[in-house]
């Protein structure tokens, strides 16, 4: 039986490693980082789809990645706007966990300064949802889901009964400007 080869792809010039040269304004040491840095996720990882599950799974309805707060430029990872409470969970490599960051060995003169500047943000972003009225809740992704599902569930029925509403209860909207306000006849649902 004739044994079939994969051809290799051809390597763009950019990423040999011999004549590596960053794009202007890039902080990667190589090729090879660059790549991996790329291929980060920002929302939807396994720490953050396991809260959210667990979270589900308790009758809590949320939505995912969203800005809190017009004007400012930070989207938590889960945000229950009913009873104002913004979720974020801190990877931490990325966020400088105090049990389990280690600084790289290399490049320490960029990742040193880039976490404690990521550090910093997460304490304006408490700063300023809690200055609008938002409670904030910071877990690290190493925290057990179900850890986190259960903190989460407290504090979101805690800030709903203190606001009297119910999870899941829709709030009346004010109706729009110049369109009429509709209702559906007795005996049918629109």
């Amino acid at each position: 039986m004739p044994q079939h080869r994969r051809k290799p792809k051809p390597q763009p010039a950019s990423s040999s490693r011999a004549n590596y040269r960053p794009p202007d304004g890039s902080w990667a040491s190589s090729a090879a980082n660059r790549k991996t840095m790329q291929a980060n996720r920002s929302r939807d990882t396994r720490p953050e789809l396991a809260v959210r599950s667990a979270v589900h799974a308790r009758g809590l309805r949320y939505r995912v990645a969203v800005r809190p707060v017009r004007g400012v430029r930070r989207s938590a990872d889960l945000v229950f706007t009913r009873a104002r409470v913004a979720v974020f969970l801190d990877g931490c490599f990325w966020h400088g966990c105090p049990d389990h960051f280690q600084l790289p060995a290399t490049n320490p003169g960029y990742w040193g300064p880039k976490i404690a500047a990521n550090a910093a943000r997460d304490a304006e972003t408490d700063a300023l949802l809690a200055a609008e009225g938002w409670t904030v809740l910071r877990f690290w992704e190493h925290t057990l889901a179900v850890e986190a599902a259960t903190r989460i569930e407290g504090v979101v029925r805690e800030r709903l009964a203190a606001l009297g509403r119910q999870p899941g209860e829709r709030t009346a909207s004010p109706p729009r400007p110049g369109r009429p306000v509709t209702t559906a006849a007795p005996g049918r649902s629109r």
